[in-house]
This record gives structure tokens, C-alpha cells and sequence, in this order.
């Protein structure tokens, strides 16, 4: 797939631009009554700086954790910030040494039509990884990527005949996540929450089997498909899942813990799992992660992700949605199971928009 083709840019840079800021906190599934569309000036640029228009913006369900009030990896948006995200765009002017206009770059815009770059680890934009489209840059060549990569490889540890089993196993994470598993030689069992997602996780990304949590008994279905156990439990959903995962745990099993889907939109704290003891009559590890602790090692990262794409072991999907002013549906998406792989929302124009690799 080729990069869009923006429609032809105006003569010069609008007057103003639209934002979503957050107007109260969130409780459950997002409301567009949650946020505000307000238009801004558009800013002189300082030394320094580069202005980037987003293509496209990565939604992500940490997005949602972003809303609450507390701390976790980063602050939480306060009220009347614009929503954080990710996203893909390219540089339209530019006062910064490093970045000249029609550059394009992986930034973290937020829920944005344009973004003033500054300095820092997550404001100043990463390049593109050479060869990447804008979408497979946010579907797999950027922080998914990373996720799926170093939770499997640097916590999970698979080795070769062991079964891996993954959460949310046709979200954009998971996804990945078990096509390395099958790369490295593993038996994986994904968990998904439709026919339709089993089937594409099974029949077009090559797991060994899928289980719909919605309708089958998972734990039958664990011990059915997992007959030696589970070695490697990629988590991308928590609650009753992680629980029936742990006791169908195997000696030494390792779960990794890439997020917890099921309780992002919970009032309160969340019970923690029942069946964690197994981890110690298995003498099991469990262990949480975030991408970004592995940012220095975006390039061989990317690198090796590149190789099994360009050998056709990787594929990809979005589910995109159109228009900033849909960006609140499209975060619910990932709660109610409307997607499969990385949700994306369009945000300037373009021509080309294939959304299956």
C-alpha cells in the first residue's frame, strides 16, 4: 500500500484549527458530552519548531486510562486539555533543524488537526521507519509494534514448541503479538470476542486456534486447545480472562501484562485475579511493561518487524473512522468490540485509504 495523497494543500496555513479538549471526567464508556470541539489560532511557529499536520491518529485503549483522574506512566489529560493519542501526519512548516516541510513523522498529536512539535520523548516526532506507509506505521511499525515485540520477546520469552496464548488476539496489539509467537515456533491459542475475529486470527494470521470468549466455555476450551498447558499468557484484557489463563498455567509460565482492557472503564478498583496463587505452585512470573521503556531500541526493533513483513510472515488490519469529531466513538470501538485490528481516525483528507495488509 502507498502513502495518501492529501488533497491539494491551500496556498497558505488556516487562521485556526479544531481540537477535542476534555470537558469532565469520563465515567464508563466515553460520551461526546465527555469533550468539548474547540477551534484555536494557528500559532507562529518559534526556533525550533516544526507544525505537522496529522493524517491519521492511533487510538488506543490507554487512551481511555488517560481520562481518569491519577497518575500512571504519564499524567492523566486534565480538564480542559486536549485528549493524548498518537498519530501520523507530515510536517507543513517548519523552523527546526532536523524536520523540513513534507516530512513525515510518527508524533504524539492528540486528538488534534494540526500540532506545534517542542522537545521532549514524547512531544518531538520519531522518522518513519523506512519503506512504512502511514498506516502500517501506526498499526505495526510504531508503538504497537513495540508492545507486541518486547512484552513477547523481553518478558514472555517463548521458546520454540511452547504454547502462547493472547488476549484480545485480533486487536492491534495481539494480533502481532502471536503472529512472533508462530514466527519463533510456538503453538498459540488466541482469545477474541467474535466468529469473525477467530476466523481471521486462525485462517489468515495462522494461529493454531481461537476462542470466543462471548460464547464458549473458555476454560473447557483452554484445557481442549492448550493440552500440555499454557507457557506464555500475553495479556491484553485482565479480569476474568487472566484468571481462567492462570490456572491453566504451566511449571514456569510467564504471564505478560500489556494492559487491561476489561477494566478501563470499571467505577472503583477492580478485583484482582483469584487463581494469581497458581503462580506459585507453577512457579510462575508475571510482569507488566510499557513500550516506551524500550524506546532506544525502536531501530532494531522495527528492523526485525520490517524483515518478517517483507517476507510475508506479518499482516495487519485497521478499522478506520473518518472525521475528528468521531474520535469518541472511536475509542468506545475498542470496549465494545467493533474492530478488528488498529483503530484509526482519519483526520485530513486523503485518496488512498486500504485498510487490509
Amino acid at each position: 500500500m502507498t502513502d495518501p495523497v492529501l488533497d491539494p494543500a491551500p496556498a497558505a496555513l488556516p487562521d485556526s484549527f479544531r481540537q477535542i479538549v476534555l470537558r469532565r471526567r469520563p465515567e464508563g464508556l466515553v460520551s461526546p458530552d465527555d469533550f468539548e470541539v474547540v477551534e484555536v489560532p494557528m500559532p507562529d511557529l518559534a526556533a525550533g519548531e516544526a507544525l505537522v499536520r496529522p493524517v491519521y491518529l492511533g487510538i488506543d485503549a490507554t487512551v481511555r486510562t488517560w481520562l481518569n483522574r491519577g497518575e500512571g506512566y504519564l499524567p492523566a489529560v486534565e480538564i480542559g486539555e486536549v485528549v493524548r493519542c498518537g498519530g501520523v501526519g507530515t510536517v507543513v512548516a517548519s523552523k527546526a533543524e532536523h524536520w523540513a516541510v513534507g516530512d513525515t513523522a510518527l508524533c504524539l498529536p492528540g486528538w488534534s488537526e494540526y500540532l506545534v512539535t517542542q522537545e521532549g520523548p514524547f512531544t518531538s516526532p520519531t522518522p518513519m521507519p523506512a519503506g512504512a506507509d502511514m498506516l502500517s506505521a501506526l498499526s505495526v511499525f510504531g508503538s504497537t509494534g513495540m508492545a507486541a515485540y518486547m512484552g513477547l520477546l523481553e518478558i514472555g520469552k517463548p521458546q520454540p514448541g511452547e504454547t502462547v496464548v493472547v488476549s484480545a488476539a485480533a486487536g492491534a496489539t495481539g494480533s502481532v503479538a502471536g503472529q512472533i509467537a508462530k514466527i519463533l515456533g510456538c503453538r498459540v491459542i488466541g482469545i477474541a470476542g467474535s466468529e469473525e475475529k477467530c476466523a481471521w486470527v486462525v485462517d489468515e494470521l495462522g494461529f493454531d486456534g481461537c476462542i470466543n470468549h462471548r460464547t464458549d466455555d473458555l476454560r473447557s476450551r483452554l484445557k481442549e486447545l492448550c493440552p500440555d498447558r499454557i507457557d506464555v499468557y500475553f495479556d491484553n484484557v485482565g479480569g476474568a480472562i487472566l484468571d481462567a489463563v492462570l490456572k491453566g498455567l504451566n511449571l514456569h509460565g510467564r504471564v505478560v501484562l500489556c494492559g487491561s482492557i476489561s477494566a478501563y472503564n470499571e467505577v472503583g478498583r477492580p478485583p484482582g485475579p483469584a487463581n494469581y496463587v497458581e503462580l506459585i505452585a507453577k512457579r510462575g512470573r508475571m510482569e507488566g511493561f510499557i513500550a516506551y521503556d524500550y524506546w532506544d531500541r525502536f531501530e532494531e526493533c522495527i528492523a526485525q518487524l520490517s524483515t518478517w513483513a517483507g517476507e510475508g510472515r506479518l499482516r495487519w488490519r485497521q478499522t478506520i473512522v473518518d472525521g475528528l469529531e468521531n474520535a469518541p466513538h472511536a475509542l468506545n470501538m475498542l470496549f465494545t468490540g467493533e474492530n478488528i485490528g488498529k483503530v484509526v481516525v482519519q483526520v485530513a483528507p486523503s485518496a488512498n485509504a486500504d485498510s487490509l495488509h
